[in-house]
């Protein structure tokens, strides 16, 4: 039985202004820590006129869900007032694979570390409410080669179950599929003996 957790449906931004400061809200899934990591630059570069770019994220490191990576920074913000409240927001609603940056442009009034911790974590909270939030099962990619007699027999079977998958035609037939972790075994299974043992797989 594998674990379900909460994501993040899409995309999405969030600003609004506290004494003068403005602050942009960030969020998007995010599949890998790679991806994470490469979201953050991606905002610290296009927001590299920002007085900060606080980032964090939570990601399910393996596909059988046992490590959890966090990561948090304030990004020159006094100690404990962005990067962690940012997190905790995330933590709290037990969301998952979600990276998160939040973007401060300096007004000229100091927040306090209070009023910090305040506005970095509604930023976070109003770019998840606006993302949307929805329950997700762990995937994992099954990737399935077989020669052009095959290809109609699997994606046949792909298309009744349901699954996202994309196929390349070369000289054999690639689908690479997406499956819950806790599906893919049986999956295979069934490939394999829908094809007569002629299916390779990864």
């Amino acid at each position: 039985m594998s674990r379900t957790y909460r994501a993040v449906v899409e995309p999405a931004t969030a600003r609004f202004v506290v004494q003068g400061s403005e602050f942009i809200g960030h969020a998007r899934p995010v599949d890998s820590v790679a991806d994470a990591e490469a979201f953050v630059e991606t905002v610290e570069a296009e927001y590299d006129d920002a007085t900060h770019n606080v980032p964090a994220y939570r990601v399910r490191a393996d596909t059988d869900g046992d490590f959890l990576r966090e990561y948090s920074s304030d990004d020159g913000e006094p100690s404990g007032s962005a990067g962690k409240p940012a997190l905790n927001v995330l933590a709290q609603r037990e969301i998952e694979n979600c990276a998160v940056v939040v973007t401060r442009y300096y007004g000229g009034t100091n927040l306090g570390v209070g009023g910090l911790v305040r506005a970095y974590s509604r930023a976070v909270k109003e770019a998840i409410d606006e993302a949307g939030v929805v329950e997700e099962r762990p995937h994992e990619r099954v990737s399935a080669t077989v020669e052009y007699d095959d290809s109609g027999t699997v994606r046949g079977i792909l298309e009744s179950e349901g699954y996202e998958f994309d196929a390349e035609y070369e000289t054999a037939v690639s689908f690479g599929v997406r499956v819950p972790v806790d599906e893919a075994d049986a999956l295979r299974d069934r490939l394999r003996s829908a094809t007569s043992g002629r299916v390779d797989l990864e």
